[in-house]
């Protein structure tokens, strides 16, 4: 048996399409942190209808599967380095401010993929996380990126010209 997930246990009402637990259409995407210690864990099972060419994973898809994990990876980063569980308050959110991705290899449908995340260097405002995609055991895809901590409510309203 897993323990929950991150998702399960900061945002239960999540509406994200990757990653909240509350979107019916959504992917849901679990991150828990990996026996290491390091390494925050995710595993996604590609649907047909995520098809790139035939027989391989859409990059749209694993490009979304790095960006949420990716951010799930820095907010546990952040209560870590707080010394706070996670779904403590005040709720800690991050949101994507850089998104890489390097294709290394196709990515076959039908397998199950790993994605394996850790913050590169400092915690703070703004967090690099690497995120290696693995297909069974073979590196198809690398995401290097940078997740801005934020509020979010005055994100929002930020982007609906409501800023005070």
């Amino acid at each position: 048996m897993l323990p929950p997930s991150l998702q399960d246990i900061t945002a239960p009402q999540g509406i994200c399409y990757g990653c909240g637990g509350s979107n019916p259409h959504g992917l849901h995407i679990k991150s828990r942190w990996d026996a290491d210690g390091v390494h925050l864990i995710a595993e996604h099972q590609p649907q047909p209808q995520y098809t790139g060419w035939p027989d391989l994973v859409y990059g749209g898809l694993i490009a979304m599967l790095v960006d949420c994990h990716s951010n799930w990876t820095a907010m546990a980063y952040h209560y870590r380095a707080e010394q706070r569980e996670p779904g403590t308050l005040p709720r800690i959110d991050c949101v994507t401010g850089n998104l890489g991705i390097k294709f290394i290899k196709p990515t076959p449908m039908g397998v199950t993929l790993t994605l394996r995340a850790r913050v590169e260097g400092e915690v703070g405002r703004k967090s690099r996380v690497v995120c290696e995609v693995y297909a069974g055991d073979v590196l198809t895809a690398i995401g290097d990126s940078v997740f801005v901590r934020v509020d979010t409510g005055q994100l929002a309203a930020a982007a609906h010209g409501r800023e005070g």
